[in-house]
């Protein structure tokens, strides 16, 4: 399993997104609904955050938004 920054997985009810990584470290939010309004930020080591993935699905990335016309990248 490869941890990214910006991930959102869902563990059971609870949904989990991954909000600073480091080699040892995870920073997460977790909430109850996957727009993270009433979420808290939470921090654990990268070993207990797998355990607590564990069984947990990962929810694909919106695809990024086109530019409105006339509009320039």
């Amino acid at each position: 399993m490869k941890l990214q920054q910006g991930q959102v997985w869902r563990c059971g009810e609870e949904f989990v997104r991954i909000v600073h990584l480091e080699r040892l470290e995870v920073g997460y939010k977790s909430a109850s609904d996957p727009k993270f309004t009433d979420g808290k930020h939470l921090h654990t080591s990268k070993k207990d955050f797998c355990r607590l993935l564990k069984g947990a699905t990962l929810i694909a990335p919106l695809p990024p938004t086109q530019a409105a016309p006339g509009q320039e990248t």
